[in-house]
């Protein structure tokens, strides 16, 4: 594998130059157009009764809005097979950074949901903090070797926020050179942790989520963990006050322990272009049973916002005030990460 290069989220390169990116948008079915979000047409079941078909059919009917026996399997196969339909037609739409939303509700959030539910037993505080319209950015600490944290902030957005909002996360490239992988995280609405696509995806009113520390945050030693690394040069503070929009802290406590980092064989991460080469109590010594996860307790708390609407334009530019916000969301997402420290009872339960 070539050498990734990791492109800072606070760089200064512009694509401004470049052409736009149209939307991929695939043809629906009778040729209207559905807006994002809104659910397919499902053509009436065999054997379903409107009221007047039930008076017809006497006595042996089902009454108006009740469900023959069985009903509920076969509404779920008939929504499984109407939606394979749509996959092998293309009766289905993605934006112009591919991102899938229908794929990500029916099949990518499914998969995700017992590994948040059952294995980490993931807690979400705040997440009432997002708002329920218009762009946002969220900040998280980063840890875990793995970004499985960025996947269940993911879900915890998806499933817990009273708007049911989709989170999308920046990532670095070296995500999108990853076969399968690349497209799993575009289907998902993931993509490239740089200015330009986090502030286009803000101004349409969207939910980005970032993780400053980058590589040094989910690739530091088990010794140093819950300690923050740098966030940057305030990339991210930049973006939001171009956007205006508000920046939400969140804190992630339970993904540091998942994979105890003990060791690095750096070496060997060069020979393979990773920027890490994690050794731990499990990996590789016991092989692919080594890269299963340990099954801590999680809990994910978004912080206040911190509106970014009142400042006139120019301060996207001032250095010491993107300074000054940088430490305030860091100072704020460490201080509750000490505080959920001290309250939880145990790494497992």
């Amino acid at each position: 594998m070539a050498d990734a290069k990791v492109i800072p989220f606070d760089d200064d390169r512009s694509r401004a130059g470049a052409a736009p990116r149209p939307a991929r948008r695939r043809p629906l079915l009778g040729g209207g157009a559905r807006r994002r979000g809104e659910p397919a047409p499902v053509s009436p079941l065999p054997g379903s009764y409107g009221p007047e078909e039930a008076e017809a059919a006497g006595d042996d009917a089902p009454a108006p809005g009740g469900s023959a026996p069985g009903g509920e399997w076969e509404r779920r196969l008939a929504g499984g097979l109407a939606f394979l339909r749509r996959r092998i037609t293309g009766e289905y739409e993605v934006d112009e950074f591919g991102f899938d939303e229908e794929l990500t509700d029916q099949v990518l959030m499914s998969l995700l949901r017992p590994l948040y539910e059952k294995y980490f037993r993931v807690e979400v505080k705040g997440v009432e903090n997002i708002p329920a319209e218009g762009g946002a950015l969220v900040v998280a600490n980063h840890s875990g070797v793995l970004p499985l944290d960025g996947l269940m902030m993911q879900v915890a957005v998806h499933d817990h926020h009273p708007a049911g909002r989709h989170l999308r996360l920046l990532a670095a490239d070296l995500v999108f050179v990853l076969p399968v992988v690349n497209e799993l995280a575009r289907k998902a609405g993931h993509t490239l942790a740089c200015a330009e696509d986090a502030e286009r995806l803000l101004r349409r009113g969207e939910v980005v989520g970032v993780m400053p520390e980058g590589f040094k945050g989910i690739g530091k030693p088990f010794g140093e963990r819950y300690k923050l690394q740098r966030f940057g040069r305030g990339g991210f503070v930049s973006t939001a006050l171009r956007a205006g929009v508000p920046i939400v802290p969140c804190s992630i406590v339970g993904a540091e322990e998942i994979y105890p980092m003990i060791g690095n064989a750096k070496t060997l991460a060069r020979l393979l272009g990773f920027p890490y080469f994690p050794l731990t109590p499990t990996f590789p010594w016991l092989g692919p049973l080594g890269a299963v996860p340990l099954p801590t307790k999680w809990t994910i708390q978004f912080g206040e916002p911190i509106p970014t609407d009142g400042y006139p334009p120019e301060a996207a530019e001032d250095p010491m005030l993107m300074f000054n916000l940088t430490d305030q969301v860091r100072e704020q997402i460490q201080h509750t990460l000490y505080k959920l420290l001290v309250q939880r009872r145990s790494v497992f339960f």
